[in-house]
């Protein structure tokens, strides 16, 4: 199992950016597609994008698609989210997860297929 860590929540003002950081507990996470998944008060859990084991895909739900993108340090064990033109309706708990996977394929952005876990990092948009 990989321990996740995220970083980077804040509070922002529309239009403004934020990045996020998740910190993989493992030796390498080249074995691993990431995914991003978020979570408003009071609604269900949503994805945000993910990004294959070697970093060369990615996808992105149809809300954050040219403005949020998804990279990858496998040297270093980190994933990040950078988002831009953040809107108010971007305000969520961010969480990041991850998915073994044997081979380089295009992840899922389906949140049963990620497995484990980190514990989120708030983001608030303000008007």
């Amino acid at each position: 199992q990989v321990q996740l860590t995220e970083s980077g929540g804040g509070l922002v003002q529309a239009g403004g950016s934020l990045r996020l950081s998740c910190a993989a507990s493992v030796h390498t996470i080249s074995s691993y597609a990431m995914g991003w998944f978020r979570q408003a008060p009071g609604k269900e859990r949503e994805s945000v994008g993910a990004i294959s084991r070697s970093g060369d895909r990615t996808v992105y739900a149809d809300s954050v698609k040219g403005r949020f993108t998804i990279s990858k340090d496998n040297a270093n064990n980190l994933v990040y989210l950078q988002m831009n033109s953040l809107k108010p309706e971007d305000t969520a708990v961010y969480y990041c997860a991850a998915r073994r996977v044997l081979v380089n394929s295009v992840p899922p952005l389906v949140a049963s297929a990620y497995d484990p876990w980190g514990r989120g990092t708030q983001v608030t948009v303000s008007s």
